[in-house]
């Protein structure tokens, strides 16, 4: 715990608004419990749910810090007494409850994972909110399995480009969806045959097409709404819809005979309230199924822009323009 700062500078949001709520401020160090290591931060994602929070939509889980990001890497500054996998300098990855948009971070030790070989630490920040939730929803949740089939919206995101390069390395048809022919490129670049633009075809009409009137085994959605019918629609029987997020709003009406007539699963998910327990078994997952394919180059990150921690807001707001493909991060205390 020598030579420790005992404040740091932290991203707050100064009261649920658009991107410029969100200021540089000086905080104390966190404190960390027996099971957790505090982390020197090199780098955090920025992901959608940081972005839901800002605008006050969603709150941080109890006992969590209202600093917002959910994932980083960097180095290990301190450890709980408990801890005996990390030792002080260790350079990791880490999903966290909230507090990536600092300078420190704490963590618990089981949320912790190496950075796989080949990756820097800026790539490495950019694995766990995306990996963690896809392995959680698509793997354990949905059961996608053997030669099944599946369709992602949102294709050109954090979660779609980490997806289809899953679901691919694992021997599954990607179906996607996207919003522009460039977004769809970018998706076939990295692993899907069939990417649709959304906004110049009806993803129900190619779906059925391409699948030969079966539709999907199963669906990763993170729009809802509307959505939610025409998923249905796209469904094979005994198909699993998990939805993630609900940007095209948190409700809608829709029909349930196909539910019960074809035997359809509807599910979804949130990473950030489920317990300590319940995210390292994920971990321990990924370490065993997916670090591998990473320092394989089989699968790797895909990066679209970084930005430093001051400029959190234009981070931001260049994620609610949706122009990104792939991973927006801050660089915090980062050699890269």
């Amino acid at each position: 715990m020598h030579n420790l700062p005992e404040n740091m500078q932290a991203i707050e949001v100064t009261e649920p608004g658009k991107p410029d709520v969100l200021k540089i401020t000086e905080r104390p160090l966190p404190q960390i419990t027996e099971d957790e290591v505090l982390i020197q931060v090199a780098n955090a994602g920025v992901n959608r749910p940081d972005v839901m929070q800002r605008a006050g939509l969603y709150p941080p889980p109890p006992g969590a810090t209202d600093i917002p990001g959910l994932e980083v890497s960097g180095t290990v500054a301190a450890l709980g007494k408990k801890v005996s996998d990390w030792k002080i300098g260790d350079t990791l990855c880490a999903l966290v409850a909230g507090g990536g948009y600092a300078e420190y971070v704490a963590a618990p030790a089981s949320q912790c994972l190496n950075i796989p070989k080949g990756l820097d630490l800026r790539e490495a920040a950019a694995l766990p909110e995306t990996y963690f939730t896809v392995w959680s929803n698509v793997f354990d949740r949905a059961n996608l399995k053997g030669k099944e089939t599946i369709l992602v919206h949102g294709g050109s995101s954090g979660i779609g480009t980490t997806a289809i390069q899953l679901c691919q390395a694992f021997g599954h048809e990607v179906y996607v969806t996207a919003g522009s022919n460039e977004k769809c490129r970018a998706c076939e670049a990295i692993g899907t045959k069939n990417a649709i633009n959304y906004k110049t075809e009806d993803f129900v009409e190619r779906i059925m097409s391409l699948t030969d009137g079966k539709g999907v085994d199963v669906i990763l959605d993170m729009v809802a709404g509307d959505y939610l019918q025409r998923n249905l629609k796209c469904l094979s029987d005994d198909g699993r819809l998990v939805i993630i997020a609900f940007l095209g709003g948190v409700k809608t009406n829709f029909n349930m005979t196909d539910v019960l007539r074809r035997r359809l699963t509807i599910t979804g998910s949130t990473l950030r309230p489920r317990s300590v327990s319940f995210k390292a078994n994920i971990a321990h997952s990924l370490n065993a199924k997916v670090w591998p394919l990473l320092e394989a180059k089989t699968i790797k990150p895909l990066i679209f822009k970084s930005f430093p921690l001051e400029q959190a807001a234009e981070a931001h707001s260049l994620m609610e323009s949706s122009e990104h493909i792939g991973k927006i991060m801050l660089d915090i205390n980062s050699n890269d």
